[in-house]
């Protein structure tokens, strides 16, 4: 198992709320990626999220009205980048009066908008042990959903990425990334349509949304200067690294040709599903 040599504390508002949190990252040595709020613990795994809505929210299906983890995505995905496969999360000093606005839903930091800080922070203290080998995948996983679609194909080489968008922007038409170089992946930020901005956070989502921390899809053109070619496509790339690291095991090292079209988390999280049933 590898974990991380010492506790990391980290501090951040989040993307949806804008409510700040207090973290701390434990090493461990048991396997597993664990969220704690309180006496409550949540294992970061597939089966355990309860909506893809706006972020990945982890809870427990048993106790939908207790504590839920909301933007585990970028988190994971750094997880995964990493090789870390033992991790207990600890959310200090909770506010569990502003998570009552978001059917008590705490979120994550997110910093930029990317995994870059989560990378930064795992790196800078170092890592103890080496991480458990990944099954190689074995036989072709498919998931559609109408014009959207996750395939993953058996490999003899290491993971490839492939990620077809189709968003209403003329850079971003029947357009594709890979997962060639990861570092344009670890620092590429969330995103979303500039003119969506005042309808979501007038429904109580995105008020943590800054300049800073996402790319703002105009009619043409960005908000920000984009840090490497069709960036939120290659966002689109980290968050699913993220959401098929709930299989328990690093997508990365699993061999396998990784083809998706237009697709977002809920299509994710149920190909890790699927995926997790045939290893």
């Amino acid at each position: 198992m590898k974990t991380v040599k010492s506790k990391i504390t980290a501090k951040g508002n989040g993307l949806m709320t804008g409510v700040p949190a207090l973290i701390e990252l434990c090493p461990s040595n048991e396997k597993g990626i664990r969220f704690h709020i309180a006496d409550k613990t949540l294992v970061a795994d597939c089966n355990n999220i309860v909506s893809t809505e706006h972020c990945v929210v982890l809870g427990d299906f048993n106790d939908l009205a207790g504590y839920k983890v909301a933007l585990i995505e970028h988190f994971m995905a750094a997880v995964a980048i990493c090789g870390i496969d033992a991790l207990d999360i600890i959310f200090v000093n909770p506010n569990f009066e502003a998570a009552k606005m978001t059917q008590n839903a705490f979120e994550l930091p997110i910093f930029d908008g990317s995994a870059k800080e989560w990378v930064r922070l795992f790196n800078e203290v170092g890592y103890d042990g080496e991480e458990d080998e990944a099954p190689s995948l074995k036989e072709p996983v498919y998931y559609q959903k109408g014009k959207s679609s996750v395939v993953l194909l058996p490999s003899e080489d290491d993971t490839k990425i492939t990620y077809s968008v189709n968003y209403n922007h003329p850079d971003l038409i029947q357009r594709f990334a890979t997962s060639s170089n990861i570092e344009e992946v670890i620092e590429a930020r969330t995103f979303g349509y500039l003119k969506d901005l005042d309808m979501l956070q007038a429904a109580g989502y995105s008020r943590g949304v800054t300049i800073e921390n996402t790319v703002g899809l105009k009619d043409v053109g960005y908000t920000t200067e984009l840090r490497s070619e069709l960036e939120p496509a290659k966002h689109k790339i980290l968050d699913i690294i993220g959401d098929l690291r709930l299989t328990g095991y690093n997508p990365l090292k699993m061999k396998m040709n990784v083809l998706v079209k237009e697709a977002g988390h809920f299509m994710h999280v149920e190909t890790s599903k699927l995926l997790k049933e045939k290893i």
